[in-house]
């Protein structure tokens, strides 16, 4: 790496040679936002962390098999939603016993100052909380376009669809989270 900085294709040979700097460069210049990507499906900065970095490790596994003449960046984001939806799977257990408690807590708590911090602490989450309750197929696509801020072409590449079906997707999962969002509402 003499003189003039690699460009993303040297590093991809590199690495797919064994240049674990190379690689390295990869994952620095993907990090954010692979991160991003992992913490919209987790919804913990924890899991997140945690699920990019088993994404990393199993594309660099997979890296000999990446198609050198495609772009690198919605196969790895691919990867690392697949470790992300790994990784909520297997914490969502864990995650519904949490709002259980604090829904416990909540009937439980005579004071209203703990109560009014918890509701506060919900409305802040209810746009999340709503996105997360949508199937992953709507998460995914409002994901893509809104939290990752892919155009539809990098979208529908992540996804592995057509730039029309991206379209159509988003259209009907914008729907269903106002519908989602205007529940509460409604109830109140």
């Amino acid at each position: 790496m003499e003189g003039r900085p690699l460009d993303e294709a040297e590093l991809i040979a590199r690495a797919r040679q064994g240049d674990e700097e190379a690689y390295a460069a990869l994952v620095t210049h993907h990090s954010d936002l692979a991160f991003r990507t992992a913490y919209l499906l987790t919804g913990s900065a924890m899991d997140a962390e945690e699920a990019a970095q088993d994404g990393f490790l199993a594309a660099y596994r997979a890296l000999p098999r990446f198609r050198g003449d495609a772009p690198l960046r919605p196969w790895l984001l691919r990867i690392i939603a697949n470790a992300a939806r790994n990784r909520r799977r297997a914490a969502r257990r864990r995650a519904d016993l949490e709002l259980r408690v604090i829904d416990q807590f909540r009937q439980d708590d005579a004071a209203p100052s703990p109560e009014a911090a918890v509701e506060a602490a919900e409305e802040r989450a209810a746009l999340l909380r709503a996105v997360n309750s949508l199937d992953e197929s709507d998460r995914r696509v409002i994901a893509c376009r809104f939290f990752l801020e892919l155009d539809v072409a990098e979208a529908a590449a992540v996804m592995s669809c057509a730039e029309g079906t991206v379209k159509s997707r988003l259209s009907r999962a914008l729907g269903r989270l106002r519908d989602r969002m205007a529940l509460p509402t409604e109830a109140s």
